[in-house]
């Protein structure tokens, strides 16, 4: 089976597709990716090939643009994301796909795949397999309230493209992978093909003074922070710095690991003794040996902490991550921060931080959210199924 991976400009939402590519690949099937400059090396760093289609999108640029304010994150000065701040994205939706699409469109009659599959936001595959013949999964990467709210945004700003190709319609695809548990997913969520989430975040070497740790058998109790890094680049470090202020006081008698680019250091300056910070580094060789994680909510990150069953203390930013807090809290394994003014506020940070600490009913939830995880079919079992469906007879 020739399975063709079409990636949006993202390596954010590139990333949760590669342990299906890998099972794909493992079990004897051709995989290929199309995408923009923006996520060659990511996909090469993935081991997996590559065809380059189109200019760099700049999506990262991109968001600068539009979330950038002096001395403000992006919270401070748009809020949380709403329906109608959708309507800012179609122009860039639109650019995009008169790109991509005509090259998508050549590489699908050329590469003559068996299936595609796609990330949530790469609105240009369903309508190249409408188009060519080709069935369409889409993989989302976790808690998801951006389809039901991008959709429309979408649909409008394509309409001119896929009618061009004698298309009524913006197409569904044929299915859906859905990697986030039915507990911890947004309610009434169209269900899809369940597959249990496999933390990818990149490559990474596991660091000499953790593995001497490992060794003794002894390491100190311990709060990870990261923040990822959209949200330092976009005025970020601020909240950072209150963070560690209320994570590394001493009060809650935890060691604070922060994981802070070299980049962003000097502007950081000073902090307690207590925190350590590291370069950035695959998540899930370091955050399970953590009795909790700080984090902005983002998918790939709140899912890999799920996944080990650690209790998550949540900033949202924007976009899908607020949905990401709410459902965490929901679900009880976690605490959501999700005003300004708590974020802005260390002593409250602090309290948070305690009360997650101390609370033993969010261990306990998160150990039932990582079993539940641990519970669906790994990416290797939904291999025949994507095989059925490459055939007319799935889903």
């Amino acid at each position: 089976m020739r399975v063709l991976l079409i990636t949006s400009p993202s390596a954010t939402h590139f990333l949760p597709m590669v342990p299906l590519a890998w099972a794909l690949r493992a079990a004897g099937h051709d995989v290929l990716v199309a995408g923009q400059p923006d996520v060659l090396d990511t996909v090469a760093g993935a081991g997996l090939n590559a065809v380059p289609t189109g200019r760099r999108a700049g999506i990262d640029d991109a968001m600068r643009e539009l979330l950038f304010r002096p001395g403000l994150r992006p919270f401070a000065c748009v809020g949380r994301w709403t329906p109608e701040m959708l309507a800012a994205f179609p122009p860039v939706w639109q650019r995009h796909s008169a790109d991509v699409l005509p090259r998508y469109l050549e590489l699908a009659r050329a590469h003559r795949p068996d299936l595609i599959v796609c990330d949530v936001m790469e609105f240009n595959a369903p309508v190249v397999g409408a188009h060519v013949g080709i069935p369409v999964v889409r993989h989302r990467y976790g808690v998801d309230p951006l389809l039901d709210g991008v959709g429309p945004a979408a649909r409008t700003a394509l309409r001119s493209l896929h009618e061009e190709l004698g298309l009524a319609e913006l197409p569904e695809p044929t299915a859906v992978i859905d990697p986030c548990p039915a507990d911890l997913q947004l309610p009434g969520i169209a269900p899809g093909l369940p597959m249990r989430y496999v933390p990818y975040n990149g490559n990474g070497v596991l660091p000499d003074w953790l593995r001497a740790e490992r060794r003794a058998g002894a390491p100190p109790r311990r709060v990870l922070v990261s923040l990822g890094s959209h949200t330092l680049a976009l005025n970020g470090v601020p909240l950072l710095r209150g963070i560690l202020a209320a994570a590394g006081d001493g009060s809650s008698g935890v060691e604070v690991l922060a994981t802070v680019p070299e980049a962003y250091r000097a502007e950081l300056g000073p902090v307690p003794d207590t925190v350590r910070l590291i370069d950035p580094l695959p998540l899930h060789l370091i955050a399970g040996d953590c009795a909790a994680v700080v984090h902005h909510g983002g998918a790939g990150t709140g899912m890999t902490v799920a996944g080990l069953g650690i209790p998550q203390l949540v900033l949202p930013q924007f976009a899908d991550t607020f949905a990401f807090a709410e459902r965490l809290a929901a679900v009880g394994a976690g605490v959501a921060v999700d005003t300004v003014e708590q974020q802005n506020d260390p002593q409250f940070l602090r309290k948070a931080l305690q009360t997650l600490l101390g609370e033993p009913s969010y261990g306990h939830a998160a150990e039932r959210l990582r079993h539940t995880m641990e519970a669906m079919p790994p990416p290797t079992a939904l291999v025949p199924e994507l095989a059925r469906i490459a055939a007319g007879a799935g889903a």
